[in-house]
């Protein structure tokens, strides 16, 4: 049985679960309560003029439906293709909605108004998916499609809601290296993506078209650089010359779907977003932060009237460096409430050129009491009021030490990774000789070990602590007295740490045994995630070999590969102007489909690994299997809750039904028949 025949069982099988929990409902007898809701969406019954006419003249179009309806979302929702620059006017007639165009239309020209979901019943709101008016001004409607799918090409999710826009190749420079087409020119046709990522363009020409998407995050039909996912292709392509593809309506989702004959890998332009200082503040009496637009500035000096410069520590606070600490080292006595100074650093200007540029700061400060504190000081107000009343002495309260230090090491340590200590704000006076890591052995007995402290580079309150770790061994972690003067000159109490690291044989170890053709500087990043795709750990550098991971922990974990071309150790996103597609980023799937995969404690798992097989060219089959996979799981996991859920409904059935001689299955025993059948075809396919 075919993966296409396989799908439209389980699907099936999931609209049968919900019928079923219908009609076992109406077989009850029960006080009768309005009837089934209403799930079904309006439908048009008219539409004048008719959908698809030609040398369409008029400004009105009206399409009557069989229920009364509502319009909601209508800017969001509706767009026309091509775009109008006054965007139709939508109103409420009687069952219908008028349609009134305010722009001038192009002559011989196919026109689409697209209203998405913003039709929908007056009574339960469910939308009429997909709705969509066509007219020409000419004397034919052109009448091509194709399809696509949009991904996030860092996540491998489907990106939804994405436009597609479409321009006729033939009209457009060739200006190779430096594509500005989607900033400059309007789109001949659009086309939008549904949630899951597919788009089914129509009304195309048998012309080559240069294709773009975009995900409208802030719903102004624009692609805005820096902000919007972007995709492209890099060739133009021809519906007429496309190979055929399958549309359904998915009866589920509510909309129509259809195989994708063109993948966009989406990803964010940050090469786009225009440097400048965003703002400045000052949050502690010692510290400001100064906010970038875009990452990594290039400062060259930052100067302050009255504090030193080699008093000013410079500390980035992000994995971009798009913000920036400044930590005074300075007694707080020396420090006015207001600091003045400037800022020389590279920002763009108006034409997008970069130049060295020369910013006032003005960083202010006012001691702002929290509600804590405001307690605290009243209840110790009361309290010496009380004391003079009385003719007593008054004592205040010991005041907690404001040093903070977090040790990230708990009860139990990965001995491959070690653990850190943070500070508040940065050690300006660190006796690192003065602490201890000591080790224990099988009797208890205690060993002072050599360990190395190393500041972290993205954050200088964060450090490091390394050693010669063995596993399944008791430590303790000992930071002395006064060891340790921050710059807000606070010092430590004596704090001590015990735990012990990972037992090996209580976590599942995975070896991934990797085949890559060598290709220039490409290696591959392989991160192992849990089953919500968190990572778990990473192994950079990967090429032909076996890479080990330790210390798993049960569950269920997922491998995502990363293709690094350029071998820089990290994912790279595109570039819109030059062409530059975002680097590959796949998740790894075994023989039989799978991509989670289940460890238990003390278990050793080997996977083969074939790089060229990974990320092998996406073909239109190729892609078409990867999304029935993913559909597949999708389903199954889908089956398996109604499934759920139709036993404990069954179980209340039958308590009700003991009297009547009914057996209470209802629609929901031939469901589950339909599922067992699906699932032992899922089986067979594997």
């Amino acid at each position: 049985m075919n993966r296409k025949t396989t799908l439209t069982i389980l699907r099936t099988a999931v609209a049968m679960l919900f019928a079923g929990a219908f009609f076992s409902r109406c077989a009850n007898v029960m006080t009768p309560d309005g009837g089934p809701k209403d799930t079904l969406p309006p439908y048009i019954v008219k539409m004048v003029p008719d959908n698809f006419s030609t040398n369409f003249k008029g400004k009105k179009i009206y399409i009557e439906f069989n229920e009364y309806v509502q319009i909601k979302d209508q800017n969001k929702e509706m767009y026309t293709s091509p775009a109008m620059k006054k965007a139709p006017l939508l109103t409420m007639r009687g069952k219908g909605v008028v349609i009134t165009i305010r722009d001038t239309l192009k002559e011989n020209t196919t026109y689409a108004i697209d209203l998405g979901s913003a039709i929908q019943d007056n009574n339960e709101s469910n939308p009429l998916n997909a709705m969509r008016y066509v007219f020409s001004t000419g004397d034919k409607v052109d009448s091509l499609m194709c399809s696509g799918y949009t991904a996030d090409s860092y996540k491998a999710d489907s990106v939804s809601r994405t436009f597609i826009w479409f321009y006729m190749a033939d009209s457009l420079p060739v200006t190779p290296g430096y594509d500005s087409t989607i900033f400059l020119r309007k789109p001949d046709v659009i086309s939008r993506a549904q949630n899951n990522g597919i788009f089914i363009a129509q009304n195309l020409k048998p012309v080559n078209y240069r294709i773009y998407a975009f995900a409208d995050k802030n719903d102004n039909k624009l692609y805005e650089p820096g902000t919007d996912m972007v995709g492209l292709l890099d060739t133009v392509y021809n519906p007429a010359t496309m190979p055929p593809f399958a549309i359904w309506f998915d009866s589920l989702r509510m909309y129509p779907s259809a195989e994708p004959q063109l993948y966009f890998r989406m990803f964010t332009d940050v090469t786009f977003t225009n440097q400048r200082l965003v703002e400045a503040s000052r949050p502690l009496q010692k510290k400001a932060l100064l906010y970038f637009a875009s990452a990594h500035p290039q400062i060259e000096s930052i100067r302050f009237d009255s504090i030193a410069q080699d008093k000013i520590i410079y500390d980035p606070q992000t994995v971009g460096k798009d913000t920036v600490a400044l930590w005074f080292n300075v007694p707080a006595e020396n420090l006015p409430d207001t600091i003045k100074g400037e800022i020389r650093y590279m920002r763009h200007d108006s034409t997008r050129t970069l130049a060295m540029t020369t910013e006032p700061l003005k960083l202010a400060w006012v001691k702002v009491e929290t509600k804590e504190e405001e307690r605290e000081r009243e209840k110790q107000e009361k309290e010496k009021a009380k004391a003079a009343k009385e003719g007593r002495e008054y004592t205040p309260p010991k005041q907690a030490n404001p040093f903070k230090c977090t040790i990230s090491a708990q009860k139990e340590v990965n001995p491959e990774k070690g653990f850190t200590m943070t500070f508040d704000s940065p050690a300006v006076l660190f006796d690192s000789a003065a602490v201890q890591l000591i080790k224990y052995n099988d009797k208890n007995e205690p060993t002072v070990i050599a360990r190395h402290f190393v500041r972290d580079t993205l954050n200088m309150c964060r450090w490091d602590v390394r050693a010669v770790w063995e596993s399944k061994t008791k430590y303790a972690f000992v930071i002395p007295k006064e060891a340790v003067t921050d710059i807000m000159g606070y010092k430590n109490d004596s704090i001590k740490v015990e735990f012990t690291t990972y037992d090996p044989e209580k976590f599942a170890t995975i070896t991934v045994k990797v085949k890559a053709t060598p290709k220039g500087r490409r290696s591959y990043i392989i991160l192992l995630t849990d089953a919500s795709g968190k990572t778990l750990q990473e192994r950079k550098g990967v090429k032909t070999g076996d890479y080990r991971f330790n210390y798993v922990p049960a569950g269920e974990v997922r491998l995502r590969i990363i293709e690094d071309t350029n071998g820089n150790g990290k994912w790279d996103a595109g570039n819109v102007v030059e062409g530059l597609q975002p680097e590959r980023a796949e998740s790894y799937i075994n023989e039989r489909g799978e991509d989670l995969f289940a460890t238990k404690v003390n278990w050793d798992i080997e996977l083969n690994m074939d790089m060229d097989k990974v990320f092998q060219p996406m073909t239109m089959e190729n892609l078409v299997k990867m999304l029935d996979d993913k559909e597949n799981s999708r389903l199954e996991k889908l089956v398996e809750e109604l499934k759920e859920k139709a036993s404990k409904h069954n179980e209340q059935q039958k308590q009700q039904t003991q009297n009547s001689g009914s057996t209470g299955m209802g629609g929901f025993g031939s469901a589950l028949g339909g599922i067992k059948k699906a699932a032992g075809d899922l089986g067979a396919n594997r």
